[in-house]
């Protein structure tokens, strides 16, 4: 099975398939037993389960490279998640994804978050630059990628979520080490 990669206050916890299909039936309460911490309102609308579902159906080894519950450690608590869309490309670019939870946010999570997936993927040998597509009208995060030295190279339209702007950033980003702990 996946590690999880550790961050100085947060476990990043893979999320297989058995727990995809806990969160795309709405069985939160099988969902809080496995994870061990109570499932917040509105986390799994972060989620995109069904598509991850479909993805590691047609490919098993993706699995560490997709979404991961941002797992607080002290007090244990579901603040987020984190991960990337798919596995680093030909060119070894991957794209990053993350969202905390309402009540959690301006707390440095999505940062943390961020930096532990992006320092494991480059650490990996496997992924060279990483791609963030925000929200024009998503200021805390466009703040956030900024801050972190992503550069904007272009926009697109997402058929979800409409206009975004493309930021890209060469890794490794700077930030903590993270551990990769068996689960």
């Amino acid at each position: 099975m996946t590690g999880v990669i550790a961050t100085d206050r947060m476990d990043l916890v893979p999320l297989p398939p058995a727990l995809l299909r806990l969160i795309d039936g709405g069985r939160t309460a099988e969902l809080e037993r496995a994870l061990g911490t109570g499932v917040p309102e509105g986390w799994t609308d972060g989620i995109p389960a069904s598509l991850r579902l479909e993805q590691l159906a047609a490919d098993p080894s993706e699995e560490p490279w997709l979404v991961r519950a941002m797992v607080l450690r002290t007090p244990r608590r579901l603040v987020g998640s984190v991960g990337f869309h798919q596995p680093p490309d030909t060119s070894g670019r991957v794209e990053i994804g993350y969202d905390v939870v309402a009540t959690e946010r301006r707390r440095g999570y999505a940062r943390e978050g961020i930096l532990g997936m992006t320092t494991w993927a480059f650490a990996t040998g496997r992924a060279r630059i990483c791609v963030a597509s925000v929200s024009p009208d998503n200021a805390p995060s466009l703040a956030l990628v900024r801050s972190l030295g992503f550069r904007q190279v272009g926009e697109q339209i997402d058929e979800v979520d409409g206009l975004e702007l493309v930021f890209e950033r060469r890794l490794p980003l700077d930030g903590p080490p993270y551990r990769s702990v068996a689960v």
